[in-house]
């Protein structure tokens, strides 16, 4: 069975804390949307972070931002996840508009450019043009599969968490 991007789900929450687990916290767990303050350990925690991504995904709920998480899931197993974070100004958010991390087993399969492809689906799907991407300096592998998706280097920046790349990847209109 082939791997699906899938909204967040409560009924994944064994399978997601497999994943976490096994990547240990931290920034690296970017595609997931995690905030130092969500209580992932406990089972209302773990729903009250779910109904927070499925939130940031409405539209038709009243805030000035979007968020749309998606996990990359195999036969019940969380491989890892993207986001895509855009501001309703158009403005740019701080660490780009996507963000994606692959569980250490399942690197280099290339999930991670097959989730990129569909992440950036859906930013065309939300009337975006361009994305920014940014990356650790040192993190070569996201590098090349930013590059692969299209992403074109602009700078090497400081940021709060250290030098980052940041690329631009040019969207086609959706069809």
């Amino acid at each position: 069975m082939p791997p699906e991007l899938i909204a967040p789900t409560v009924q994944l929450r064994a399978a997601w804390l497999d994943a976490h687990r096994e990547w240990g916290p931290g920034r690296h767990e970017d595609g997931f949307g995690l905030r130092p303050s969500d209580d992932v350990g406990s089972v209302a925690g773990f729903a009250d972070w779910v109904a927070r991504m499925a939130f940031d995904e409405d539209p038709e709920r009243e805030h000035d931002i979007g968020h749309v998480y998606r996990w990359i899931v195999e036969e019940e197993r969380v491989l890892g996840g993207i986001a895509l974070r855009y501001e309703f100004d158009g403005a740019t958010p701080p660490m780009g508009h996507v963000g994606f991390g692959v569980r250490p087993s399942a690197r280099r399969r290339g999930l991670a450019s097959w989730a990129l492809g569909g992440i950036l689906d859906l930013a065309r799907v939300a009337g975006l043009r361009r994305v920014s991407l940014m990356c650790a300096e040192e993190n070569t592998a996201s590098a090349r599969t930013i590059e692969r998706g299209g992403g074109v280097l602009e700078t090497v920046r400081n940021t709060p968490y250290g030098p980052a790349r940041r690329y631009w990847i040019t969207l086609e209109p959706a069809r």
